[in-house]
């Protein structure tokens, strides 16, 4: 594929963030930027069994969609012990996502301060992600539409970007957020999927401590090289089509794909897949 490295400095003032990052929509890396947060050297996988080990956490893995899931319906249950426990003792497809940090264990809040990059977090809204080795993500993008910075804490992430201008060569699943779900991200067979090529993305790895700045409505994939976890803190969209975009999708699409799941069944999940490969090639045919 037609990737770039992301771009990446060692610490950013907020004019610059503004000026070279959020206003044209790009991506950066910042390496150094939390070293002074207490999480900086506390949070780790031993760490968050200390405190959220007695929490029951929910689990999901990379099995195609079916049409009986509920949205972000977890696949499975556990106590968070137990399940740093499996990251640290095997692979595992399991990963927690969207764990809300305040909610579950207030007192995490005191390890970290929401940055001031000159856009409005949601500070109700830190959300954790834990993934064990070569477990991943399919390839999609948030139902908001937010800008996105990612601060990742323990082992290596492999990072895969691509803005909603490529849309029309991902594969795009209608009426979903993700792409077709049989794409292999981190190693696709271009012959099978021969549209890829023609996008344009970026890629990163993520070491502990560096944060990951996604601009609005951005296309990510995510692969855990060793086991991890990482937070994401969000800012409203701020483009007016995006803002729009992200209302269609909780207000409205959310809820047309749930009815049409229960009147269609696995058809619709089928047909879906099928016109994200129908679509994709009549564009670019």
């Amino acid at each position: 594929m037609n990737l770039q490295d992301i771009p990446r400095v060692k610490t950013i003032t907020k004019e610059d963030f503004i000026e070279k990052y959020f206003k044209p929509q790009k991506p950066v890396v910042i390496e150094r930027f939390i070293e002074g947060w207490p999480a900086y050297s506390k949070w780790n996988l031993e760490y968050m069994k200390q405190v959220a080990g007695h929490k029951t956490v929910p689990l999901y893995d990379d099995r195609p969609v079916h049409h009986k899931d509920g949205f972000n319906e977890p696949h499975a249950k556990m106590q968070m012990a137990d399940y740093i426990d499996l990251l640290k003792a095997e692979p595992t497809k399991y990963r927690i996502f969207l764990w809300n940090v305040l909610k579950e264990v207030p007192e995490l809040q005191d390890d970290f301060t929401f940055p001031d990059f000159g856009l409005r977090l949601m500070k109700g809204l830190p959300m954790l992600f834990f993934g064990g080795e070569n477990s991943s993500t399919f390839m999609h993008y948030d139902i908001d539409l937010a800008n996105i910075f990612h601060f990742h804490f323990e082992g290596k992430k492999e990072i895969i970007l691509f803005p909603q201008t490529e849309n029309r060569y991902l594969y795009k699943v209608p009426h979903a957020l993700i792409t077709h779900e049989s794409i292999d991200f981190s190693n696709p067979d271009l012959n099978q999927w021969p549209a890829l090529k023609n996008a344009k993305g970026y890629k990163t790895q993520l070491q502990h401590g560096e944060v990951l700045y996604m601009p609005e409505g951005y296309w990510h994939y995510m692969r855990y090289i060793t086991p991890g976890f990482s937070m994401s803190l969000r800012a409203i969209a701020r483009k007016p089509r995006n803002l729009g975009t992200a209302f269609y999708n909780v207000l409205v699409m959310r809820y047309y794909d749930q009815f049409m799941r229960k009147l269609k069944g696995q058809d619709w999940i089928d047909w879906k897949n099928e016109q994200a490969i129908k679509r994709t090639n009549k564009l670019v045919g």
